[in-house]
């Protein structure tokens, strides 16, 4: 605790001192004039989104190294089932090669490619999106935007990149969701065991 002499000597040092005008300061609240042709994109993205119901982003993603390796689960699956995915023992039932496309194609076709997975009851499914290795300016672009489309469809419930027969780090194994179909028969199935 500073003593009395040094409390009055530090207000005599700041007597003369005036706070900074408030022009110096950014305005938080003040909004940033939309240009026509960003409110053009927008709209055009939002037209998009509503009219096939995808919402994966083509926004910001953070780069992924060529050779890095793909993992991803939600809760609930066990480590058995998530050992096998990763080891290749799950026979893959379709495959979607994204080599030579762009990005706005690729996210249209892993879109339509997990949901129509999942509507006809597929449960591992592959996606070869190549390593992007020989790419200068964006390496492992498909790679990096495939990792973060496959978290935002609820359908998967866990990927992992494939192993050297299948492609290795350029491939993604996929497993998905099963269909209320599904569990019902295989409820039937185990309780006629029982």
């Amino acid at each position: 605790m500073a003593s009395e002499d040094e409390q009055k000597l530090f207000l005599e040092e700041m007597a003369d001192v005036t706070p900074a005008p408030k022009t110096d300061r950014v305005d938080l609240k003040a909004s940033k004039e939309v240009t026509p042709g960003e409110l053009e994109r927008r709209q055009a993205a939002t037209a998009e989104c509503a009219k096939d119901g995808n919402n994966l982003s083509t926004e910001y993603i953070e780069m992924l190294d060529p050779f890095a390796v793909l993992a991803f689960r939600r809760d609930g699956v066990q480590n058995g089932v998530f050992r096998k995915l990763k080891q290749g023992r799950y026979r893959f039932d379709a495959c979607l090669d994204l080599h030579k496309k762009g990005v706005d194609q690729a996210r249209r076709e892993v879109y339509e490619f997990i949901k129509e997975a999942s509507k006809y009851d597929l449960r591992t499914v592959m996606i070869l999106h190549g390593k992007g290795d020989r790419n200068i300016e964006q390496p492992a672009l498909l790679k990096s935007f495939t990792a973060k489309w496959l978290t935002e469809i609820p359908e998967v419930l866990a990927y992992h990149s494939a192993q050297q027969r299948d492609g290795g780090v350029g491939a993604v194994y996929i497993l998905l969701r099963k269909s209320d179909k599904l569990k019902g028969e295989n409820r039937e199935r185990y309780s006629a065991r029982s």
